[in-house]
């Protein structure tokens, strides 16, 4: 069977996979088999979500009754319920539901007609709590299929630590991420010298180590030095794969949806009050705004570089009429020229203008000439893939040190490690 549960947490504390790995412990005490624990990220632009959208599938051996009331059971036992907002669902399927809702889930907005309509006819148990919303994660927990999956370790604190600060050694964290990185990512930002996978908020969780596989997490885990935690976990999971993106037209974007979109610059990059950097891109007739906003850092030198004629592929959600920037491709660069008066092939002074559409004259000797002087400027920004820092990473979000995206034929061009001289970004120059 495969067991959904979904929004059980708040700001205040909880946290769903928390939840999840505790139920998989019950469930083995019932003599229950757990083949596998799914962390399942949906749509991160989703206005209701505590944090990271996130909900949990189990795939369970055993008896389906049984399991959907334990299940009910630790929901009711852990959730937050006195949150307004926390609207639990618990889904228990013998099989896995339709795919199609999953995809709907992580790369538009699902209702909870829609999710209770795919459980009557699939013949899933199911509950539903408060307003039930919690019954579209769970479903689409269900329903899911990664044609792309990473893993996760998330270590829990012991429930008397909760809401205090979290004994965590920072420079284990520095040490794991250098021993393991490419096959992990997001432990910590080393440009900007952050630590990344420790939480700051007042759930379960003590830190999570992103990977490629189990054997990468378990060694990174291995190094990290911390208070005693209570349980861990390792969840399969869609982070780290640009599943949310969807391909969309500059001209057609929805309102909280994330796409890929290929324009070309129109505008330069102007840097306005708080340091957000903004420019707009074109496509035919149709215009749009790409944001990329103060958390984004060192990205935003990148962006600053761009200029009216390159070629870009922009990825990110649209949300009040801009593309918030994760990423960038610059597909090709503009040959952005210079000009001004010519010089006088007569006396070797520099001419001035002889009025509108009238060309230059030289004040000196008099002579004349049409065309200005043009020179071609060195651009300080390569062709290829730029993304934006770990301490900025949506849990979807792909990083390029998985690979370049499956829709790009360029060069990764990493700016998290290899742009770094002296604690300050270094950018390819190209002449």
């Amino acid at each position: 069977m495969l067991i959904g549960i979904d929004d059980t947490d708040s700001p205040a504390g909880m946290c769903t996979t928390y939840l999840g790995a505790v139920l998989a412990r019950q469930l083995i005490r019932e003599h229950m088999q757990v083949r596998e624990a799914r962390l399942v990220r949906l749509n991160p632009n989703v206005t209701y979500k505590t944090r990271g959208n996130a909900a949990i599938a189990l795939d369970v051996v055993g008896d389906t009754d049984r399991a959907f009331t334990i299940a009910c059971e630790t929901v009711e036992a852990l959730a937050e319920f006195s949150c307004e907002n926390t609207n639990p669902g618990v889904v228990v399927a013998e099989e896995q539901l339709d795919p199609a809702f999953y995809i709907r889930a992580v790369t538009d907005f699902c209702e909870i007609t829609d999710a209770t309509r795919l459980l009557d006819a699939a013949g899933a148990q199911y509950k539903g709590y408060k307003n039930r919303r919690g019954l579209i994660g769970a479903a689409a927990a269900v329903a899911s299929v990664f044609t792309d999956r990473t893993h996760e370790i998330l270590v829990y604190r012991d429930p008397a630590l909760w809401g205090t600060p979290r004994d965590v050694d920072r420079d284990s964290l520095f040490a794991a991420e250098d021993a393991t990185f490419p096959h992990t990512w997001d432990t910590v930002d080393v440009v900007n010298n952050v630590v990344v996978c420790v939480p700051h908020t007042p759930d379960p969780v003590l830190f999570g180590i992103r990977g490629e596989s189990p054997a990468w997490v378990m060694l990174a885990r291995s190094m990290i030095e911390s208070e005693k935690p209570d349980i861990e976990q390792i969840w399969v999971t869609n982070q780290g794969t640009d599943a949310h993106l969807r391909d969309g037209g500059v001209g057609g974007l929805r309102e909280g949806l994330s796409y890929r979109v290929h324009g070309v610059v129109a505008t330069a990059p102007e840097t306005g009050t708080g340091g957000h950097v903004s420019f707009m891109i074109e496509e035919g007739d149709s215009s749009v705004r790409c944001m990329a906003y103060e958390p984004t850092k060192n990205f935003r030198q990148i962006v600053r570089h761009l200029v009216p004629g390159d070629d870009v592929i922009v990825c990110g959600s649209f949300k009040k009429s801009s593309i918030n920037l994760e990423k960038i491709r610059v597909v090709s660069l503009a040959a952005p020229v210079v000009s001004r008066p010519p010089v006088c092939a007569a006396c070797g002074k520099r001419m001035t203008s002889d009025g509108r559409d009238k060309g230059y004259k030289c004040r000196k000797c008099g002579a004349h000439a049409r065309d200005p002087e043009v020179r071609e400027i060195a651009r300080r920004l390569a062709g290829g893939w730029y993304e934006v820092p770990p301490t900025a990473r949506r849990h979807l979000a792909k990083p390029l040190c998985r690979g370049k995206p499956d829709y790009s034929t360029s060069q990764v061009l990493m700016i998290t490690r290899d742009c770094l001289v002296d604690n300050k970004m270094r950018l390819p120059l190209v002449r």
